[in-house]
């Protein structure tokens, strides 16, 4: 067996489609949707995500905010840039690019964001809002795992996922994603992470596994119950260069799984513009 791609840059194009045609929508209202993006520090990673971001603003019609700090800004200061950015009518949703200098509070700054522009859908506020299964902005990362099964007919409800990770910014959210009575979700959703004894006794039993663990090669073949939808969200640096939880060999075994690049990347960043572009269209009610 050779497991099918889950492309996400097929499935983010299909939802680009479908974003320009509400931008265009908008812009014929005299609306152009505004992503902003703050960035603190120099990290390298952090400003080739930021350009992309940018650019895929720009390629949808977008205007696109670019606020940078250096890595000897204080917290007051990047708390009033989030203000500021909060004030900003050309602003619609922003991001605050993770992670931030050691030194710096992420979360304290998160909460200074007003969270009807809260573009990563990460604001504590939002977070409360996806458990209630309330309308708001979703976390960019679970809700493009999401899509991009769905984007590719894999079954995912009343079917067992099994997500390795528990993090803030996909294995959390995505888990109650999930497991929310809602179209491509509504299903048995079991957490566990490295600190799990035998992590295979778990994932060989799934239909679907997520893999968000940030643990190199972590899921094997012998892991994997054959047929089974893999999903390759956690990478890791490991001498400059990117590695994915999910070993090599996993192709082998599984029915489907997702690249290591053009996978979930693409469809965390079409994300991003959706809720940006949500929260244009809720601003211009």
């Amino acid at each position: 067996m050779t497991a099918q791609v889950l492309d996400g840059e097929a499935a983010a194009a299909a939802r680009r489609a479908e974003l320009r045609q509400r931008v265009d929508a908008l812009v014929e209202r005299g609306i152009t949707p505004g992503l902003g993006t703050l960035l603190v520090g120099d990290d390298g990673p952090s400003q080739r995500y930021v350009a992309m971001k940018h650019q895929d603003a720009t390629d949808l019609g977008l205007h696109a905010v670019d606020v940078r700090l250096p890595a000897t800004a204080s917290q007051d200061e990047v708390d009033d840039a989030v203000r500021a950015l909060n004030a900003d009518p050309a602003v619609d949703a922003f991001i605050l690019q993770y992670p931030f200098p050691p030194g710096l509070d992420y979360l304290r700054a998160i909460t200074c964001m007003d969270p009807a522009k809260d573009a990563d859908g990460l604001h504590p506020h939002n977070l409360g809002l996806a458990v209630m299964g309330e309308e708001g902005p979703l976390a960019c990362t679970p809700a493009g795992i999401v899509a991009l099964l769905e984007h590719h007919g894999v079954e995912v409800e009343g079917r067992h996922v099994v997500v390795v990770g528990r993090g803030l910014t996909i294995g959390r959210p995505l888990a109650n994603l999930l497991a929310l009575k809602r179209p491509g979700c509504n299903a048995a959703v079991t957490v566990v992470h490295t600190g799990v004894a035998d992590v295979g006794e778990h994932t060989r039993r799934a239909d679907i596994v997520v893999m968000a663990a940030g643990s190199p090669g972590l899921l094997t073949a012998d892991m994997v119950r054959p047929g089974a939808a893999v999903v390759a969200a956690g990478v890791s640096f490991v001498d400059g260069k990117v590695v994915s939880d999910v070993d090599d060999g996993v192709a082998a075994v599984a029915g489907w799984l997702s690249p290591r690049v053009g996978g979930v990347g693409p469809m965390t960043r079409i994300m991003l513009l959706s809720n940006t572009v949500a929260a244009a269209e809720r601003a211009a009610r």
